[in-house]
């Protein structure tokens, strides 16, 4: 394998999705890393926390040297066939510490030890990380942003993906963003929600160019939090508001959180325990807004939920679903939506089903 420098050109890195080797601890790495990175650490966590310790009480050369005690013999060996393995799968990549230092340096003179020479990232996660707050702060401060609105279950969704420019918080953060949005796998950390974030407003800036489309959401997506500043920006930026028939909405709203989901936990865990622990997500979900629904009103649509899933788990009929799909909508969330828009009326640039939103918004693309 041909030498490589070390780098520093971190908008190369993410621009081109190249792949990153982490070599810090997993307890580092489970707080926040990027979209590209694997975690093959030079320390697991008692280990590192061992060498910190000894750091903070003895100085440096002491807690190298435990290090060197503690990842020897058949641990390192591991720990180097690891990298290797990355190294085989992605000849193209960097790996990184927090720094840049000591832990990168070990690690790549362990594999240049071995036969390979790997390049590692200047600065380490302190540096692309800083470069990536930077870079959001940015592309949020000079960015032209429009907000894809509609009220719940319009396949909002569905149609950002069809935009000319389009970033999708909700994608990100791996919730759809309502009390019935949680996916089967977990949401990210915030730091993780950040960089991904980050990552993908470079990319539809450096990539595509012309306005960001981004869907209408609260501060929360899930447990993510938006940026602040982001929240600011998408608050006074215009809107294409998507409409859809009750009917269709209802269509997607059971594809989406009843067949989709279903089918998920039980790809996941099994055909009962998913089974049962989709019928648990779909009650725990409308339990969550109890005290917005009403305890009279609340108490009537779990009685509807309730004989939808029975009669699901028994006859294989998704039908049942729609009376509470229904009723949710139209007392719940399009009173709420409705209101809220009312607010924005001087915002909305178009206003119609999904194939005049995107003729609309191709439309209005420089060529």
């Amino acid at each position: 394998m041909a030498s490589r420098p070390d780098t520093d050109d971190y908008l190369s890195l993410f621009l081109n999705d190249v792949p990153l080797m982490d070599v810090r601890a997993p307890v580092e790495f489970a707080k926040g890393s990027f979209p590209c990175a694997d975690n093959a650490p030079l320390m697991n966590d008692e280990e590192r926390h061992r060498v910190g310790i000894c750091y903070k009480e003895k100085g440096q050369d002491r807690a190298i040297e435990l290090g060197h005690q503690l990842v020897s013999g058949d641990i390192k060996a591991q720990r180097i066939e690891a990298w290797k393995r990355f190294v085989v799968q992605h000849p193209d990549g960097y790996l990184f510490c927090f720094r840049g230092g000591l832990r990168s340096r070990l690690t790549q003179q362990w594999i240049s030890e071995a036969g390979i020479d790997y390049p590692l990232i200047k600065g380490g996660y302190k540096a692309l990380r800083r470069f990536l707050i930077d870079s959001l702060e940015e592309r949020i401060a000079q960015g032209e942003f429009r907000i894809l609105s509609g009220r719940t279950g319009t396949g909002k969704t569905r149609v950002l993906h069809r935009l000319p420019n389009p970033v999708d918080l909700e994608g990100l953060a791996n919730h759809r963003g309502s009390s019935f949005g949680r996916q089967v796998s977990p949401q990210p950390s915030q730091i993780d929600f950040e960089n991904r974030l980050a990552v993908a407003m470079l990319k539809a800036h450096h990539q595509v160019g012309g306005p960001i489309y981004l869907e209408d959401e609260s501060r929360l997506v899930g447990r993510c939090a938006l940026p602040e500043t982001l929240r600011d920006r998408m608050a006074a930026a215009p809107l294409l508001v998507l409409e859809q028939p009750l009917e269709q909405r209802i269509r997607i709203i059971r594809a989406d959180y009843v067949e989709g989901m279903c089918a998920d936990y039980v790809r996941r865990d099994g055909e009962q325990a998913g089974w049962d622990n989709f019928r648990d997500y779909l009650l725990s979900a409308l339990d969550r807004i109890r005290k917005r629904l009403g305890g009279e009103r609340h108490r009537q649509l779990r009685v509807l939920m309730e004989q939808a899933l029975d009669r699901q788990a028994h006859q294989n009929d998704l039908g049942g679903h729609d009376a509470w799909i229904q009723a949710l909508l139209q007392d719940y969330y399009d009173p709420m939506y409705d209101y809220q828009l009312s607010q924005k009326q001087g915002r909305i640039l178009v206003r119609g089903g999904p194939e005049q939103i995107v003729e609309w918004a191709n439309q209005g693309q420089p060529a």
